[in-house]
């Protein structure tokens, strides 16, 4: 048997170390280059934006006003796909188990982060399973009541409900929504309590709440406006940071005096977990050009969005903040599916 002398064992060790960090560079040279040379030849082939609500919502209308722009700009195909369903969660599953590649991407906003809280089963992540790209916009909700209340202020509301507890209602679009998780937080801050009626979807919430079916709403701005106009509802206050400048006369939350409740909807753009950053980097640039462009904010402000956008790191703290305020409010009123 052959013994190696020391000095001979530590330069064979030295040489396969410094073989093995070779093949590492090597590797992260190749993986490197496959990156970029992905960010130069994507994309090529169509690309499916998945909205995981029905026809005719925000999100639906965000992504038809956005992908042919985002088609002419990419020279592909983006082909919107409604997949409705859990609360968004059918939809947002199918993008997360998509291959990430850039091919398959997903419009969400505060409704997705709530929703995997109140559905445990769908094995759903909104912060781990996603890839954030960019922020679309911000929509405003209005809290409103039809004038068969005799409420004209958010101090009457106050008055009514306590004299009368759990006796005015409340409708939202469905459990988990964001009218429902906003109004929760109204009442908590307000010290009054109001009965819960879930619809499935806004229209049958509006009609009845014109109806006198039911007390108090919010409801999406641009939705509420015409009707306050008419006569047909009254506003209360905006949920928001600041007044509306479509109606400078309604007051704030904050200013109506209800303070400390998270204001504005939000909608935004995301890929599959691990979609290479080369890929996120440019659909975040084209996504940026077409909500820039006059045009396309002149008509997502007609529906009552304000366009917004940013880096995928400021989209991720907008998801984390929301998914823990989400689940913060889902858990001390006991909100489930059941």
């Amino acid at each position: 048997m052959t013994t190696r002398h020391p000095a001979t064992r530590r330069s064979a060790g030295l040489m396969a170390r410094l073989r093995g960090g070779a093949a590492q560079a090597c590797a992260a040279l190749l993986l490197a280059a496959g990156a970029s040379a992905t960010a130069q030849t994507y994309p090529t082939q169509p690309i499916r934006l998945v909205v995981p609500y029905t026809p005719g919502t925000g999100y639906d209308s965000i992504a038809r006003e956005v992908s042919p722009q985002l088609s002419q700009r990419l020279g592909q195909p983006v082909v919107v796909e409604n997949r409705p369903g859990a609360s968004s969660l059918i939809g947002a599953s199918q993008v997360a188990r998509a291959a990430p590649d850039g091919y398959t991407l997903l419009i969400a906003g505060e409704g997705t982060m709530a929703a995997a809280h109140l559905y445990p089963s769908m094995s759903f992540n909104p912060i781990d399973d996603v890839a954030p790209i960019t922020l679309a916009g911000y929509g405003t909700l209005m809290l409103v009541t039809n004038p068969g209340t005799g409420i004209k202020s958010v101090a009457d509301l106050i008055a009514q409900a306590h004299a009368r507890p759990a006796r005015l209602n409340y409708s939202s679009p469905g459990v988990g929504t964001s009218q429902h998780l906003k109004m929760e937080m109204i009442k908590e801050r307000a010290g009054i309590d109001m009965l819960h009626v879930p619809y499935k979807g806004s229209a049958g919430a509006l009609n009845d709440l014109m109806g006198g079916q039911i007390d108090v709403a919010l409801v999406p701005i641009h939705q509420a406006l015409p009707f306050v106009r008419s006569g047909k509802l009254v506003s209360l206050a905006i949920i928001s940071p600041r007044r509306n400048p479509r109606a400078p006369e309604v007051p704030t939350l904050q200013q109506a005096g209800i303070g400390g409740v998270e204001a504005n909807m939000w909608y935004a753009f995301m890929a599959p977990r691990s979609t290479p950053a080369p890929v996120v980097a440019r659909l975040n640039a084209e996504l940026h050009a077409v909500l820039s462009d006059p045009r396309v904010k002149e008509r997502l402000e007609g529906i009552g969005l304000d366009v917004a956008t940013g880096s995928p790191q400021q989209l991720l703290t907008i998801m984390r903040n929301e998914s823990a305020s989400a689940d913060a409010i889902i858990r001390k009123n006991h909100i489930s599916m059941n």
